[in-house]
């Protein structure tokens, strides 16, 4: 299994996991071949050379760890993606 399939594993889990960071999302989004732009303040948009399924979201601060709502729809993507 590679580090890709590993990650998309974590993030398709059931219950949702409550340790998910950031840097894992970036990862997982870069290997499947998404570009980032930083906008201003935390606000980070990825998206695809095609335009299918951008995703934009802000980055968790004070921590790192991923709120509910960004896990859920990046399951939602990697659903379709599928």
């Amino acid at each position: 299994m590679t580090k890709k399939d590993k990650l998309v594993k974590k993030f398709m889990e059931r219950p949702l996991r409550k340790d998910l960071t950031y840097q894992e999302l970036e990862k997982l989004l870069v290997n499947m071949d998404y570009n980032k732009i930083e906008g201003g303040g935390s606000r980070v948009k990825f998206y695809r050379n095609d335009g299918s399924f951008p995703i934009s979201i802000h980055k968790p601060h004070p921590g790192n760890i991923l709120k509910t709502y960004v896990i859920r729809e990046i399951q939602k993507i990697l659903e379709k993606l599928a």
